[in-house]
């Protein structure tokens, strides 16, 4: 049974949905949220216009994408735009239900008494709720000239696979990940915990991944690893991390609201998926292994479900932005040409959590947890990675240079008792593995040593675990503003040329 309302009805709605038309901000409750750093990257997207494209923000659930619309939107005021010609409408409002993104468009017009020949700004949450929205997208985007579109959705997997059919030369991408440790610490207002001397706006500067420690400084090397532990089990997303109420029980928050939805209706819903308990059960072996090797068959014995049905349900989980399969490598650096071993990580160690219970700093799954949370600062990156496996040896992260040859690696420990002499023997494998590749000073995490010691002839650099998250993350960020800046003054230069 359809209602059917008046277009007054529909106006109104569209006004408490856009109250800048009348006080020129945004709600308050957005309006003192502190930005993500993807704020600064995002952005410039938004407002570029030589390039007519849609920009379509992807990623998790919760990870905060309506705060960042929101965020862009007061930008926009700030920064002159008039209010009026900015427009915000969540698609999966029910009074939506039913009409078209062409006929919104036309409403907004009337409502603002706008036309589309000025500049205008249409931003539409929750995109992935209106079927075929890619092919009405593209035609907005072709039709409407002088509107900028910019769309959001949680649905990860379809936004992601039908931008790539349906969008190409229409659509710009943009993936926010879940928190990084260094956001983490910022949103709880901790940033004096460790100090950098390089920072996002120092566009001479790279900052390099693996060598740039001593540009780090840790004030209280316990209380990082207190809330590195925190951040594990509650930190990915903002409103986890700042609800005392939300940690008490994540499973409740982060299950219901997160994993249930995507597993339950969203990857159901977009590929057909009969069984959901077949997804379910499998999404939960991984998170409960997440940095354990794995194999089709291993996984195929484990649950009883096909390898091809596995194989499937794997790609939906990464394109839904849950897990990352890293591949593997031998101990010449070569990769195999059937992947018949990888492993899996959960995209947030908070995951784990909620399904599961918080780790503590002797548990015994916490050595793959710090696993997980470095391998997900990762993935705020471009850099592909990789662990090296031999039938008696194995290395955390392997990196390939641009010949494909092993240029650095990580083993990640947490632990301190392997800058001990007595134990040096126990890294006989990163010790290796860097011998053959020439790989000068490999990293090994501890908890909380930091230095560089000779290990049976090579030096190797050890550092504390949430340090090297830290950094990681912060720095995976700051490259990407640093080259925004970098490519404006090289742009503004050109310009300013006779």
């Amino acid at each position: 049974m359809r209602i059917t309302l008046s277009k007054d009805q529909i106006i109104d709605r569209m006004k408490f949905e856009n109250p800048w038309w009348r006080h020129h901000n945004i709600d308050e409750h957005y309006y003192v949220m502190k930005r993500r750093e993807y704020f600064e990257l995002f952005y410039p997207l938004v407002i570029e216009s030589k390039i007519k494209r849609a920009v379509v923000l992807m990623g998790p659930r919760r990870v905060g994408k309506t705060v960042l619309l929101f965020h862009t939107i007061q930008k926009l005021i700030d920064h002159q735009v008039p209010p009026k010609c900015i427009c915000y409408l969540s698609i999966e409002t029910p009074i939506y239900n039913g009409i078209g993104l062409e006929q919104l468009i036309g409403y907004f017009m009337e409502a603002t008494n706008n036309d589309s020949n000025k500049p205008l700004y249409i931003f539409f949450d929750e995109i992935q709720y209106l079927k075929n929205w890619e092919i009405h997208l593209k035609s907005l985007v072709d039709s409407y000239h002088n509107i900028k579109f910019v769309v959001s959705g949680s649905a990860a997997a379809a936004l992601k696979l039908k931008s790539i059919e349906s969008g190409a030369g229409r659509f710009t991408d943009f993936a926010l990940p879940p928190l990084t440790f260094h956001e983490y610490l910022s949103l709880k207002k901790l940033e004096d915990l460790v100090i950098s001397t390089v920072g996002p706006r120092d566009p001479d500067k790279n900052i390099p991944f693996q060598r740039n420690f001593l540009q780090h400084k840790v004030n209280d090397l316990q209380l990082l690893n207190k809330h590195f532990i925190d951040y594990m089990n509650f930190g990915g997303y903002p409103e986890v991390s700042l609800s005392a109420e939300v940690q008490s029980n994540p499973g409740r928050y982060i299950r219901n609201d997160i994993i249930d939805k995507v597993l339950m209706r969203d990857l159901p819903l977009l590929y057909g998926i009969d069984d959901i308990q077949e997804l379910n059960s499998l999404f939960t072996y991984i998170a409960f292994n997440t940095g354990a090797e794995m194999s089709l068959d291993s996984i195929s014995q484990s649950s009883g479900v096909s390898k091809n049905t596995i194989k499937k349900y794997i790609t939906y989980l990464e394109a839904a932005f849950l897990i990352k399969v890293i591949q593997r490598v031998d101990n010449s650096g070569k990769k195999f040409k059937r992947a018949n071993f990888f492993k899996i990580y959960l995209t947030n160690p908070s995951l784990r959590c909620a399904l599961f219970s918080p780790v503590t700093a002797n548990d015994i799954a916490i050595g793959n947890m710090v696993e997980t949370a470095i391998y997900s600062q990762w993935q705020h990156t471009e850099v592909s990675l990789y662990y090296a496996r031999w039938d008696k040896g194995e290395v955390d992260i392997v990196h390939l240079g641009p010949l494909q040859k092993p240029d650095w690696a990580v083993e990640i420990k947490w632990s301190n008792k392997y800058t001990e002499p007595k134990h040096f023997s126990e890294l006989k494998n990163v010790k290796s593995f860097s011998t053959t590749h020439n790989i000068s000073k490999p990293i090994v995490t501890t908890i909380d040593v930091h230095g560089v010691k000779e290990v049976d002839g090579i030096e190797v650099e050890f550092i504390p675990s949430s340090l090297y998250c830290y950094m990681i993350g912060r720095n995976a960020v700051y490259n990407k503003i640093n080259r925004i800046y970098r490519e404006q003054e090289y742009t503004d230069s050109k310009l300013s040329e006779p």
